[in-house]
């Protein structure tokens, strides 16, 4: 059976909707990055953000399921230190409360999902406690 014009035309402008929406973002287009590489040891607040890599602009609202702080780079992976997310007020960063016990690089471990997006953000900052 033949289509009708007005389906005809609601087909094709449909079509040319889809080809016209910019495409979806991949999971590989974000990344944390610390806002201070240097803290000082003891009692630290670790800031990192999280920015689209396409323009630049933070990503409010991601869930953090997974966070550890550990000397891994230092080559003692076992030596790790309680790490809380904390507020923060500014859209795209995320706080973490921590005890840098030992002067050293630390690595911040983070996985995330980010609203309307599939897949999971995983990355892992080295800082160093002075």
């Amino acid at each position: 059976m033949p289509l009708s014009t007005p389906a005809r035309a609601l087909g094709a402008a449909l079509l040319g909707f889809a080809l016209a929406a910019p495409a979806s973002a991949d999971i590989t287009d974000y990344e944390f990055q610390l806002v201070q590489t240097e803290m000082p040891q003891g009692g630290a607040v670790v800031a990192v953000r999280l920015v689209s890599k396409r323009s630049g602009q933070p990503v409010p609202d991601a869930v953090i399921f997974a966070k550890r702080i550990d000397m891994a780079p230092d080559g003692m992976p076992t030596m790790t230190s309680p790490i809380e997310q904390v507020p923060s007020a500014e859209p795209g960063t995320y706080r973490f409360k921590t005890n840098l016990t030992m002067e050293g690089n630390w690595q911040l471990s983070l996985a995330a999902k980010i609203h309307g997006e599939t897949g999971t953000i995983v990355t892992k900052l080295v800082l160093r406690a002075q």
